[in-house]
């Protein structure tokens, strides 16, 4: 999707920080995937300071979120004995994938209902293929904000959207269901974001290295910053979306430094996403390359 991402005058100044210390309007280009949903959006950020290592002399600044608010593993040892977990089980064979998949949704569902939601049984397969336009996206992960630490989500508002929030998705041999239900919405009318944050007030109800906590909006409420705008447009087309994604990674590094990841999760995904995207690049043999404009991205 290629959209427009737009910073208001007039933001408090503890809001007003890093790429929101001014107002201005910039391009941006996002990609949903399922895995969990996962957004990803990069938005151009010329003159706007400092940039984090590895991204010096780029101009973008990129977003990663998750439809969840907390991340599945509290440390990167916990991360790694899970992800070893699923390559012993749902990675081997694509029949017990589906058939684990099946069983755990109704419990994942039962357990939402009543508050008890896991973010393990998601990573095993019980996260329900809901419509990914209707979510909200979490960082579920903290950043520097400017002279603060926050996390951040992207909410939908535009009512097309909000009916979305929610809804599911019938993929029962449907191999390609999630990236028609999005095209069919996307070419209808588009869509609007809000980008809001949260910032840490205390590190004791809002910690940094143990992202399995949520911050309650109660303690740490959401304030919007930035508004994100989508025009009616086809989001995948056959061969010409496939060039575009293997020319594109996204990497929560990529970007200022006043919005530097923090915490051992976000350490750990540093080179990580760098040595994931330089595989692809191999592979496909189209090496990842920061598109300033949208115009550059084809």
């Amino acid at each position: 999707m290629r959209g427009t991402f737009t910073v208001p005058d007039g933001l408090p100044a503890d809001m007003a920080q890093g790429l929101f210390a001014r107002p201005g309007r910039y391009e941006a280009i996002l990609r949903i995937s399922p895995s969990r949903e996962t957004f990803s959006t990069t938005a151009s950020t010329r003159h706007a300071g400092g940039r984090l290592p590895g991204s010096e002399g780029d101009t973008t600044q990129d977003f990663i979120g998750v439809n969840g608010p907390t991340f599945g593993a509290k440390t990167t040892a916990k991360f790694l004995a899970n992800l070893k977990m699923l390559a012993k089980t749902t990675d081997k064979m694509e029949g017990v994938k589906k058939a684990l998949s099946a069983v755990l949704q109704p419990i994942e569902a039962g357990l939402e209902a009543v508050g008890l939601g896991s973010a393990n049984l998601q990573q095993l397969g019980g996260a329900a293929p809901v419509h990914p336009l209707g979510e909200t996206y979490f960082s579920q992960t903290a950043y520097r904000y400017g002279d603060h630490v926050a996390k951040w989500a992207l909410f939908p508002v535009s009512k097309g959207l909000t009916d979305l929030t929610g809804t599911a998705v019938h993929t029962s041999g449907r191999p390609d269901a999630i990236r028609e239900a999005v095209n069919e919405e996307l070419i209808e009318g588009g869509g609007t974001w809000e980008l809001r944050i949260q910032l840490a007030r205390d590190l004791d109800k809002q910690p940094v290295e143990d992202a399995t906590i949520e911050w309650k909006e109660a303690d740490a409420p959401f304030v919007t910053v930035a508004t994100l705008e989508v025009a009616p447009q086809v989001g995948w087309t056959p061969m010409e979306s496939t060039r575009t994604e293997d020319s594109l990674a996204f990497n929560i590094w990529h970007g200022l430094a006043a919005h530097q990841p923090l915490g051992n999760i976000n350490r750990a995904r540093r080179d990580t996403y760098t040595a994931s995207a330089e595989r692809r690049g191999a592979v496909n043999g189209c090496p990842m390359h920061e598109a300033r404009t949208l115009a550059e991205v084809g």
